[in-house]
Parts: structure tokens; sequence; C-alpha cells
């Protein structure tokens, strides 16, 4: 069995998006630190928000940039667990990691304002976030977008732009755009869940390989061309991915389909316990002040 050096140290670890990911990390310790104090309304750094959003950069780097990206390529298993994270754990530590003024000035100018307001309405978030991914992991639809570099980069960026959508009804912290109580982030959270499902069964149910791009060794080629350069894949001679894991395609999809799921329903199941806490919280605290309301009238203005 082959192993991922063949392809090289740039396939394998990006060193210019790596790059890329460091200036911007730089950018915004500069802007929320260096430079606060030029911009009008501006809340200190808190070091909860700097961790998040060097995360966001770590774990963003993790699955587009180190071998993870690459061993996509070969294994659709490992595709779906790029997926997950892409979608389901990367926007809330970006949403979380930037400061509520940042969002406030941004979605202070006018067009973008309108556009967030809309995109990120509960019922178009959800259908957006899981009509985007569903149709992406339509068998053809899947593999006309793997080999083309365009197709690829942008439909990866246009699921990432979804997903903070779909996050943000659940999980934003600013006071102007706190559009779910309690139990309505619970049916948030559950029906997202129950979107997300058909394309999943689809995957993990199917009795043949669905994507040419990982059953095809022509269409596998193009693929990896885009990956790793065409010069450097027509130098090895690979006829397939068969040649980096032992699993069959069709049990590596079905693996791929359960993988996500189960990511989905672990991410979904912490949501839903930080929301009941937060729930049982508020609704405890508002239980006490009624009560010392009661107990002290002269409380009650």
């Amino acid at each position: 069995m082959l192993t991922l050096e063949i392809f090289g140290f740039e396939a394998l670890w990006s060193p210019y998006f790596l790059t890329f990911l460091l200036v911007l990390l730089a950018a915004y310790f500069l802007i929320t630190i260096k430079f606060r104090h030029r911009f009008k309304d501006s809340e200190l750094l808190t070091r909860r928000q700097g961790i998040l959003f060097t995360l966001f950069i770590v774990l963003l780097y993790t699955i587009k940039g180190s071998p993870l990206d690459l061993m996509a390529h070969l294994m659709f298993y490992v595709h779906m667990i790029q997926m997950a994270f892409l979608v389901l754990v990367v926007p809330p530590l970006f949403i979380l990691g930037i400061p509520v003024w940042i969002w406030r000035r941004v979605l202070h100018v006018k067009i973008i304002k309108s556009l967030f307001n809309l995109f990120t309405k509960p019922l178009i978030a959800l259908l957006l976030f899981n009509g985007f991914f569903s149709f992406y992991h339509v068998p053809i639809v899947f593999d006309h977008v793997m080999p083309n570099a365009w197709l690829h980069s942008g439909y990866a960026i246009l699921l990432f732009l979804v997903a903070i959508f779909m996050w943000w009804p659940l999980i934003n912290e600013s006071p102007d755009h706190q559009t779910l109580n309690g139990i309505k982030k619970v049916g948030y959270v559950f029906a997202d869940g129950i979107l997300l499902t058909p394309a999943c069964a689809l995957i993990i149910f199917a009795d043949h390989p669905l994507y040419l791009t990982y059953s095809d060794p022509h269409v596998w080629a193009q693929a990896m061309k885009l990956c790793v350069g065409s010069t450097t894949f027509e130098g090895l001679n690979l006829s397939g991915p068969q040649l980096f894991s032992s699993m069959s395609a069709l049990h590596d999809q079905q693996l791929g389909g359960v993988l996500m799921k189960l990511i989905q329903e672990l991410i979904y199941g912490i949501v839903l316990g930080h929301v009941f806490f937060e729930w049982y919280r508020k609704d405890q605290a508002d239980s006490e002040k009624e009560m010392e309301q009661t107990l002290n009238p002269s409380l009650v203005k």
C-alpha cells in the first residue's frame, strides 16, 4: 500500500494556504488589540474570543491544508469528516471568535445587512444550508464539482457561508440578532437534523458506489490532478484510490455517510445540552426575580 509522501511537501502541507491563514490570524489580533482604539464603540477582546478564533484557524488549516485534505481525495469517508468539520464545527468557532462590535460594524453596511438579515431568517437559513449540502452530494453534481478547481473551491466557500447563516440564529451573541428563544432553538436543531438525514441515508443505504470520483480511475485522476498538480500526478503513474486503502469503494462510501451522521448527532447533542442549560438558567433567574418581587413589593417599579 502506497503512502502519502509520494505526493510531495506542497501537496501535503499547502504552504501558501498556511501563509494566508497566518496573515489572517495576525490581522485579527492587530485589529482587535493593537488598533482597537481606532474604532468607535470597540470592546476589549476576551480570552475566550481569541482562543476560539485561533482554534478556527487551526481547524480550517487541518481540514483544508494538511494531509487530511489530500486524504479526502483518496477516501470518501475522510471527505465526509472534512465536510462535517467545515460546516458543523468551524463556522460556530468563527461566529463566536469575532467580537460583537466587529459584527455590528460589518452588519451596519446596508447591502450586507439586508442580505444577512434575509439569509439568517431561521427557515431560509435551514433550507439554504441543507439544500446546498444535499445538492452537493448528488452524484452527478459531486463528480462534476470535484475535478474542477473553480467549482470545487467556490462550492466549499459557499457551503461555509450557508453554514454561517444556519448557525447564526442559534449561537450568535449580538443583542440585536436574537431571533430564537429556548424552545424555538430546540425545534431549530431538531429540524436541521431531520433535513440533513435524507442525504446521509442516500449515501449509507446505497447498494453500489455512487461517486465516480472514488470508483472510476479516470474521474479520480482528474480530481487528483487538481489536488496535487498535473505534472506531479502524471509522474506517479497511479491507477486508482484503491492503492491507498484496502476498503472497497462501497464500504468507504457507507462509512462516510455513517460518520457524517454520527458527527452531526454528537455536535447537535452538545448544542442541545447547552440550549437546555441556558434555558433552565434563565427560567431559574426569572423565577427568583418573581419570588423576590412577591416578597418585596417595593422592588416593583
